[in-house]
């Protein structure tokens, strides 16, 4: 399974992005998709995640209220959509297909990983 992440760009504090991962075949669709991301000198961390369904999703608690994940398994695509973005959410943006069907905030749960896409936000 291939991913492909892509959405980001620079945008203004206050401003929205919306980031794609595409897979490139139906395996993605039985399973959960995660979203981490990695700010320069930081460790990766959980963002979002959505169960195979969509019907369970979890959240970082930086991020709740602020960003939405969504999946359209028609297209083997998911989606963050991101609203009122902060300085602080600059970061390279991963999104990664579990080995499950459950979500998981956990990275070893995972074993495919998009190439990452940048976000940068200004103030």
């Amino acid at each position: 399974v291939q991913l492909q992440a892509s959405g980001g760009g620079l945008v203004q504090a206050g401003g929205s992005l919306r980031l794609s991962c595409a897979a490139s075949r139906r395996t993605s669709s039985n399973n959960a998709v995660g979203w981490f991301r990695q700010a320069p000198g930081k460790e990766r961390e959980f963002v979002a995640a959505i169960s195979w369904r969509g019907s369970s999703t979890q959240y970082a608690d930086s991020v709740k209220g602020r960003f939405t994940i969504f999946r359209d398994n028609a297209k083997n695509t998911v989606y963050l959509q991101m609203n009122s973005l902060k300085p602080e959410d600059t970061a390279v943006y991963y999104c990664a297909i579990a080995r499950g069907s459950g979500s998981s905030s956990y990275d070893k749960d995972y074993n495919y990983w998009g190439q990452g896409t940048q976000v940068t936000v200004s103030s």
